[in-house]
């Protein structure tokens, strides 16, 4: 296959609709906004050509765009911090200075790239990594990129600020923009109530990220059948004896993977080493009262599952002590993430995982989002579902992410080292389990 390239068409400002009103040019993150950094996320989708975009491909991109365009302004009227900037860790200054937007041209047809995703040439549809943009935009917290294939498909990039969001924010946010570009009269609102449930305070020089630190990684990408998943959670219920326990999926998926890359870890440095999996959880439904979906922010935290010794790595015991750490997180700990005692209750988590890792020093640390049944397939701006989804993670590694296929697969984005990544993706456990990076149908 011929090498793609893709190149920039145009890079325009986008304004809000309406001026944000006085009152509310001062916005303040929440506490838990103010441990985030001040990084952006991405999330790109694939879409199919339709019968408008084959007959006249360029005319149908343009029409597009000024639909995504005129949606992203109106949009922005309505999650007013995304037009601001920050003014410092938790404070935006909702000056209107407005979003971003790239029009881009790939010389090659869709069904090129679906065939075997690659995720270096993925970074050519990001709007974060071309200079030029990042300059000109001056510290957009949305930035979108759209792009079009020879063929009439078109990928749609989203690059949202991680200080004011997270994936459930960004669902919201994707959710308003998408009804506001199909012409609905009344788009989703968004709750910007987070500072108040959780108001920020001093804290200078800490942050809530969990980060992994990795000069030299491999993002790569497997897919898990519902066949297989099935095959595994049979194998676990009968492990344990107990017809009652029904793991989920996503502990599934998360234990196996984690074991294989536990093996990968003792097979590099000759001896097992103890390992930790911290798995990020949405607060939102997990309070009490729970908090609204449209409920705008970070609400996130992890909860960190560890093995100390190999003979836990077996799948059983793995999938039960994810379980067991969770259902304890969300009794003892998730709720307690808001009010009055938030701010104690926060510090105090921050501090039981600086101990961790400073008394465990050979601990193998392991971090996954789960994307699971969010609808991020329902995303529909007008012109059909997507074909494909996906993130790049560029900053850290030992990381593992799983979504939902709309074939009931989950499919994973993990990233490791160079030298664990060149064994782990031919560990004959994980390919009895796994399909490496197969192919997506247009």
């Amino acid at each position: 296959m011929t090498q793609m390239k893709t190149k920039i068409v145009s890079r325009t400002c986008i304004k809000p609709s309406s001026p944000t009103p006085h009152n509310l040019r001062i916005f303040k993150l929440s506490l838990l906004d103010q441990l985030s950094p001040a990084i952006h996320g991405n999330m790109t989708f694939f879409f199919p050509a339709d019968a408008a975009a084959t007959t006249d491909p360029d005319l149908e991109f343009s029409r597009k765009s000024q639909l995504l365009q005129e949606s992203i302004s109106d949009t922005l009227t309505r999650f007013y911090p995304l037009a601001g900037r920050l003014l410092d860790a938790s404070t935006i200054n909702c000056n209107d200075s407005g979003g971003f937007f790239i029009e881009a041209q790939c010389d090659s047809p869709l069904s090129d790239f679906l065939s075997k995703p690659n995720f270096e040439t993925l970074d050519q549809f990001l709007p974060t990594t071309d200079p030029q943009t990042m300059e000109l935009s001056k510290g957009s917290m949305w930035l979108i990129k759209f792009t079009k294939f020879s063929c009439g498909g078109t990928t749609i990039s989203v690059s949202l600020t991680h200080k004011i969001a997270d994936i459930a924010a960004l669902l919201t946010l994707l959710k308003s923009w998408t009804e506001a570009c199909r012409g609905l009269r009344e788009p989703t609102l968004p709750d910007f109530t987070g500072s108040s449930l959780l108001p920020p305070r001093e804290i200078p020089g800490m942050s809530g990220s969990l980060n992994i630190a990795g000069d030299r990684f491999i993002a790569r990408r497997f897919v898990i059948s519902a066949s297989k998943i099935a095959e595994l959670k049979e194998k676990v219920i009968s492990m344990t004896g107990r017809e009652q326990y029904y793991p989920s999926r996503v502990e599934l998926v998360l234990a196996k993977l984690w074991k294989c890359a536990a093996a990968v870890v003792k097979s590099k440095t000759g001896s097992f080493k103890p390992t930790a999996l911290f798995q990020a959880v949405n607060l939102r439904g997990r309070m009490d009262p729970p908090l609204p979906d449209a409920v705008f922010g970070n609400f996130v935290w992890p909860f960190a599952v560890f093995v100390e010794e190999e003979s836990d790595l077996e799948l059983h015991k793995l999938v039960q002590s994810m379980r067991e750490t969770k259902i304890d997180f969300l009794n003892n700990k998730a709720n307690k993430f808001r009010g009055e005692g938030g701010f104690s209750a926060l510090m105090e988590a921050l501090k039981e995982r600086a101990e961790i890792f400073r008394n465990r020093k050979e601990l193998v640390v392991y971090k996954c989002s789960s994307w699971c049944k969010f609808p991020l397939y329902e995303t529909d701006f007008g012109w059909g579902k997507p074909a494909w989804m996906t993130s790049i993670n560029k900053l850290v590694s030992n990381t593992i992410s799983l979504q939902d296929t709309t074939d009931g697969a989950v499919e994973v984005l993990m990233t490791l080292d160079e030298e664990e990544m060149s064994i782990f993706e031919r560990h004959e456990e994980l390919l009895e389990f796994a399909s490496v990076n197969p192919g997506i149908d247009v």
